[in-house]
């Protein structure tokens, strides 16, 4: 199955972190960078997203 790519408001749903959250997060280097996908467009991939779920489980399980 290809990797779907995300917009901003599914990934604010699948995370439950806000606009200015996920920019903070990227900015420093703890959320994956977006895909430009059109001239004003960006979008993340769905794994790389799910992987960044999976991390926050882990470390919680730490």
């Amino acid at each position: 199955m290809p990797d779907m790519i995300l917009r901003r408001p599914t990934v604010q749903l699948r995370t439950g972190l806000s606009r200015s959250a996920i920019y903070d997060a990227m900015a420093k280097g703890k959320f994956p960078k977006p895909i430009q996908i059109g001239t004003r467009a960006v979008g993340w991939a769905e794994s790389e997203i799910e992987a960044w779920l999976e991390a926050r489980k882990a470390a919680r399980a730490a």
